[in-house]
């Protein structure tokens, strides 16, 4: 049997090849800079397509192509894929999330060594007919302290690198176990700890609101005098201008940057006029051996689907009925969305999840819900994306345990999912269900009952059930001109511990959370994003 692979954007020849070395299962067709009716029309008798992110997938191309089952990104990325349609229609949508792991960590290295030996100023120097060995004077990596922000896939990578020159690795991450991190001859410290201790600061991991300018004028006055900082992660994770000052100042010695949060940056960036700093444009990824392996690796994905049935690196759901993936697809959004609330709001590393599925949801396939929130509790942490099929590997691999059960009546509902977080040291649970017209709801938080839709930005918080809290927030928010759209307390008994949830239409500033911290009688407050 021969398959119709359509190479829509060009490839490595070493993904190609492949496909050619496999006995004629396989018929290639090339063709690149497709008009979109071009593309309907070559996809119309397709089994699978290759692209890289030029070429747009849309709901209107997949129907084109009814014959596809699998549609390949060379690449981690698929904005440029409508993976709900291919969903919907069975067909299963890959990626290659780790091919530039090692490219991205070499860099990383690169740019610290060029930064600690003051290698690009030195080159200029000499290119100018000038011979200033005394102003090029570096410094030794041997014996200095690497502080990792992030113990990812590059995180780990660019570690086990900077081990060999015989420094001292300290890493940060709130979701790696001390376990995880003894493995990779990492020391598990406080941010704090890093900032005071770290000679190199390097950063891994993903931008989101946590993230973002978390090394900010303020936080940059907390490292350490004369560090070095290093971001082949994403633009956006360092204030620039902030930045800017603290090398002004002489606080920090000297910064090497691979992103930025204006790609290309604006000739005016404060950075790019300061000699203390090397900047690189976005090359992380850009190595021939990283293009090599994408190819590669997506056209053996691909390959090993069509002739041995097995799925790999998948982004949406594995094939199944049009009809099951129906029924369960509301089911799906939801667990993936408690699985969230769950990471944003637990304190601390988490050692199990518990699932627990009660009431006519038990009967149902429950193995894609279940993989719904492991991605949905590991998708705001990592530093790659994360997907039903890699998610049980990637939980595994930081040590995170979880247990599925299922109970055939559920008390209040038809249907009821309730996820539980442990540590040595803490607890959590969350319950959802799905109330008339597949319409979702969060019912209960610790065992309070709330009634909340899993959606937007929520400002959630534990409290005495007394007057005047309500009173707090709300002019407290209406101060910081964020607007409340909804709020719903939960409570068992008048006087007692209750749960309150603030629906809020844009984040809450951390100052603004650390003011509702200090207020007596409330205990945890977390500005949670569905």
């Amino acid at each position: 049997m021969s398959f119709k692979i359509l190479i829509a954007d060009p490839i490595s020849e070493s993904g190609t090849q492949v496909f050619q070395s496999n006995n004629g299962h396989f018929k290639l067709d090339a063709r690149s800079k497709l008009s979109l009716e071009d593309l309907k029309k070559a996809v119309v008798d397709a089994d699978a397509v290759i692209v890289r992110s030029e070429t747009k997938i849309t709901a209107d191309v997949l129907a084109a192509g009814k014959k596809i089952k699998i549609v390949g990104r060379a690449g981690v990325g698929v904005d440029n894929i409508d993976v709900a349609a291919a969903s919907r229609q069975g067909v299963l949508v890959v990626n290659v999330p780790g091919g530039n792991t090692i490219s991205a960590a070499e860099h990383t290295v690169a740019l610290l060594l060029a930064l600690s030996r003051n290698i690009p100023a030195a080159n200029d120097s000499l290119k100018r007919g000038e011979w200033n060995r005394t102003q090029f004077t570096g410094t030794e990596l041997q014996g200095k302290t690497l502080g990792l922000i992030g113990l990812g896939r590059i995180g780990r990578e660019v570690a086990k690198r900077c081990q060999s020159f015989g420094m001292r690795i300290l890493g940060y991450d709130p979701y790696a176990s001390e376990d995880y991190a003894k493995a990779f001859n990492i020391t598990l410290e406080p941010l704090e700890t890093l900032y005071k201790e770290a000679d190199y600061l390097t950063v891994h991991v993903p931008l989101n609101e946590t993230t973002k300018h978390m090394l900010n004028a303020k936080t940059l006055l907390q490292l350490k005098p004369g560090v070095r900082i290093i971001n082949c992660a994403r633009g956006g994770i360092i204030d620039e201008k902030a930045l800017a000052e603290a090398i002004k100042s002489g606080h920090v010695k000297g910064a090497a940057l691979d992103v930025f949060e204006e790609e290309p940056p604006s000739k005016d960036n404060p950075l790019l006029q300061l000699p203390q700093v090397i900047v690189t444009p976005h090359l992380g990824a850009a190595t021939e051996e990283a293009q090599v392996k994408v190819a590669q690796e997506l056209a053996e994905t691909i390959r090993d689907y069509f002739i041995s049935g097995t799925v790999r690196n998948a982004v949406n759901l594995p094939a199944m009925g049009a009809e099951e993936y129906r029924e369960l697809e509301p089911y799906i959004l939801l667990t993936e969305k408690l699985g969230k609330f769950v990471t944003q709001m637990f304190e601390g590393a988490v050692k199990e999840l518990k699932i627990t599925y009660a009431g006519e949801i038990s009967q149902k396939n429950t193995t894609p819900l279940t993989l719904a929130a492991l991605k949905g509790f590991l998708s705001p942490i990592l530093d790659l994306e994360v997907n039903l099929i890699n998610a049980p590997h990637l939980a595994r691999e930081r040590g995170l345990k979880w247990v599925e059960t299922k109970i055939s009546q559920a008390e209040d509902y038809t249907s009821l999912i309730t996820i539980r977080a442990t540590s040595e040291k803490s607890k959590l649970s969350v319950s959802g269900t799905l109330l008339a017209k597949n319409n979702p709801r969060i019912v209960a938080i610790d065992d309070q009952s709330v009634d909340v839709p899993p959606e937007g930005t929520m400002l959630v918080y534990t409290n005495i059930d007394r007057p005047g809290v309500i009173g707090f927030i709300g002019t407290l928010l209406g101060q910081n001109k964020i607007n409340i759209a909804s709020m719903r307390v939960g409570r068992k008994v008048t006087g007692g511990e209750a749960v309150t949830v603030v629906n809020v239409d844009h984040t809450v500033p951390e100052p603004v959370l650390q003011q509702i911290r200090e207020f007596s009688g409330i205990s945890q407050v977390r500005c949670v994003k569905l």
